[in-house]
């Protein structure tokens, strides 16, 4: 039988601080877990005041006490007053909460997380007063999501590894109000794959403008964060961005997203018939090499799913041939550029955050939600994919002079 472990705080000083009473009200709104909290929160700045104190001031004045000032603060199961101590300089910056905090660590991330995960402020309101019995305003919740906004511009603005061996670009349809008028724009992400194949998003672009010169500011905008090469850019037909890539790294390989050629096709196809023209489609781009492929796609329009859904053969004809350099890779690289993992559980992520905001206020809003459900996502980005320690070896042999495997 295991020993018992002790415990952290002894007997003594928990029957000390139940003093006689149920051990079930220490649990209940303020009860002696938020009494507990209230006194460590005051012992906490009282400590760091006189960190503060016994630091001396940079320009050699004297400082000291100058009694307390009172703040209101939520945690994730009440509210309560705490007395903050207060010097005579006024030079006294706490870090437990900070000056102009209200909410205790921890709080705020809660909020973040169900606003991330598709909440609507008036559901966190709800959720937050059923659950801690704590009324949240609206007003409040949107205060601390808004204040991810400074954090984008700075993760926006991060520099980046010089080299990514893949680089899918995906366009996100979002409907938000402009000028009165609930318009459908794109958001465009970047999800690349790093040479030690872990993923990382690198960047969030709301279109403002179509075509090239949306897409030459873009990769220009990577290539000043320290991007210095890309290997393969997979993309999805949009207007411009061959041209705009090879302009800025000329060395890229624009290569047609078959993730999307095969979302596109079974748009077509009712569900009960997907499963099985997904399974044809598979023999057209897991073809040997371009020209099999293209026997394949004959083959296919000619079946019995091709003639069913004429326009699914259509679709794959018009974008041959910017199919047709996928061929040329290896079988290991052309799993990681055409499994669906990568780019379809991240969209569906996003699709059902964005779903339940019908439509955003403007384009901050919508950014701010999708950079936390972006942010949520890779939080679980630690390990490479599985198809990364073949693609890995592949990529040193066909790109053996522009990549090292990490």
């Amino acid at each position: 039988m295991p020993r018992r472990k002790a415990p952290s705080i002894p007997d003594a000083i928990l029957d000390q601080l139940l003093a006689g009473a149920e051990a079930r009200t220490a649990f209940e709104k303020d009860g002696l877990l938020d009494a507990l909290k209230k006194a460590l929160a005051e012992r906490a700045l009282n400590a760091e005041m006189d960190h503060h104190l016994d630091s001396g001031e940079p320009d050699g004045r004297g400082n000291a006490r100058n009694g307390y000032g009172a703040k209101t603060v939520l945690t994730d199961t009440a509210k309560f007053e705490i007395a903050v101590p207060r010097d005579r300089l006024s030079t006294f910056d706490p870090q437990l909460i900070a000056k102009y905090q209200r909410r205790f660590p921890g709080f705020d991330d809660k909020i973040i997380s169900m606003y991330a995960r598709g909440m609507s402020t008036r559901d966190i309101q709800g959720h937050v007063r059923d659950l801690y019995g704590i009324e949240v305003s609206p007003d409040l919740v949107s205060a601390v999501t808004d204040a991810v906004l400074d954090e984008i511009v700075e993760w926006q603005n991060r520099p980046l590894d010089a080299l990514y061996p893949v680089i899918f670009f995906d366009a996100i349809r979002v409907k938000v109000r402009d000028e009165g008028t609930v318009r459908n724009k794109a958001l465009y992400v970047a999800l690349g794959i790093r040479p030690d194949g872990v993923k990382e998003i690198l960047g969030l672009w709301m279109e403002q403008t179509e075509g090239a010169k949306f897409w030459l500011r873009v990769m220009n905008e990577l290539k000043h964060r320290g991007v210095e090469d890309v290997l393969i850019a997979v993309v999805d037909g949009l207007k411009g961005f061959p041209d705009a890539i090879t302009a800025t790294f000329p060395k890229a390989q624009v290569q047609t997203c078959i993730v999307h050629l095969i979302r596109n096709s079974l748009a077509f196809v009712p569900y009960k018939d997907r499963r099985a023209v997904a399974a044809a489609l598979k023999a057209i781009y897991r073809a040997a090499n371009a020209e099999a492929g293209a026997a394949e796609l004959d083959a296919f329009i000619e079946g019995v799913w091709g003639r069913k859904y004429p326009a699914i053969g259509q679709s794959w004809k018009r974008a041959w041939p910017e199919v047709i350099p996928f061929f040329a890779f290896p079988d290991e690289v052309r799993r990681l550029i055409y499994t669906t993992n990568a780019i379809e559980s991240l969209n569906a992520k996003i699709r059902r955050a964005v779903r339940t905001r019908g439509h955003f206020p403007s384009d901050e809003s919508a950014m701010k939600l999708v950079f936390l459900v972006l942010r949520l996502v890779a939080e679980k980005w630690r390990m490479p994919a599985r198809e990364w320690m073949a693609a890995k070896a592949q990529f040193a042999i066909v790109f053996e002079d522009r990549f090292t495997p990490q």
